[in-house]
């Protein structure tokens, strides 16, 4: 593949970022390449409400009741230990000890960049990083009589997950130490829209299905002026892997740029410029 980054390949292009957790992160990326970025966060990832479910459910993981630990997102685990530093710090080495004890299966890669910051990493990864790519992965363990400990996304309860662990006879607990919470306002978004219906945006790029979601619910709601799907049609659409491409076409919207192997926020850069970038 061509390496493209230099001599500023995204000149002139704009770029609407719906991200929020790593907006900085993402908007950087993009303009040390030439782009300008239009910042319209959808979605607001907090601590969980109540920190008290959070914190029995690390104490009895502490306390060694879990054999399997199905860890859905880093994030998830970031929060787990920040709440636990924040209060209960007497048991972070427990914690990471039992992290290194228990049966870690990870849905994709993106636990285990956490995980390896404390020297750690998954013993299972399911791909694709997606419910029905756990379950396949689990469907090849026993699980029977298993203590197995779920790390849920958002509030998300995952019903064919649950369904499924109850049918191969765990023992199951959860936990959710975060939540979403809607984040643009009504009036930002329809600024968005209207920009892209004028072609004053390039391309947008979505990084997760709530934004997907959330972008089409706010779209949807009252009579609008421009419709979202006629706007989309006059911008690239950029999705950072599969789920995400899969949640826009059931929406009917197909994705023109998606990566092609790993699905991060480098990639997804790469794979803009690819689509958009200007010959040095």
């Amino acid at each position: 593949m061509a390496d493209v980054l230099s001599d500023l390949p995204l000149q002139g292009r704009r770029i609407a970022l719906p991200e929020a957790r790593e907006l900085d992160l993402f908007a950087a990326l993009l303009q040390r390449r030439g782009a300008s970025v239009w910042r319209c966060p959808l979605i607001d990832i907090r601590d969980a409400p109540d920190p008290a479910l959070v914190l029995e459910w690390l104490r009895r993981f502490c306390s060694g009741a879990c054999d399997d630990l199905l860890v859905f997102t880093g994030e998830g685990l970031h929060r787990l230990h920040d709440q636990l530093e924040r209060y209960a710090p007497t048991l972070r080495e427990s914690f990471l000890a039992q992290l290194a004890r228990v049966r870690i299966v990870a849905r994709g890669p993106k636990p285990g960049r956490v995980l390896r910051e404390w020297g750690l990493k998954p013993r299972l990864v399911a791909d694709p990083a997606t419910t029905p790519g756990m379950i396949a992965l689990l469907e090849t363990l026993d699980l029977r009589d298993r203590r197995v400990s779920v790390q849920l996304y958002g509030s998300e309860p995952n019903a064919p997950l649950m369904d499924f662990l109850h049918a191969a006879g765990a023992q199951i607990s959860t936990v959710a130490p975060y939540v979403y919470a809607d984040a643009a306002a009504d009036a930002d978004v329809q600024a968005l829209i209207h920009a892209m219906h004028g072609g004053e945006i390039d391309a947008i790029a979505f990084t997760s299905v709530r934004q997907v979601e959330r972008l089409f619910r706010l779209a949807e709601a009252g009579q609008r002026e421009v419709a979202l799907p006629a706007a989309l049609r006059q911008t690239v659409v950029a999705a950072i892997g599969p789920v995400v491409a899969d949640a826009l076409r059931v929406c009917g919207v197909e994705p023109q740029v998606v990566p092609r192997d790993n699905y991060y926020l480098k990639p997804l850069t790469q794979a803009l410029i690819e689509r958009l970038g200007r010959a040095p």
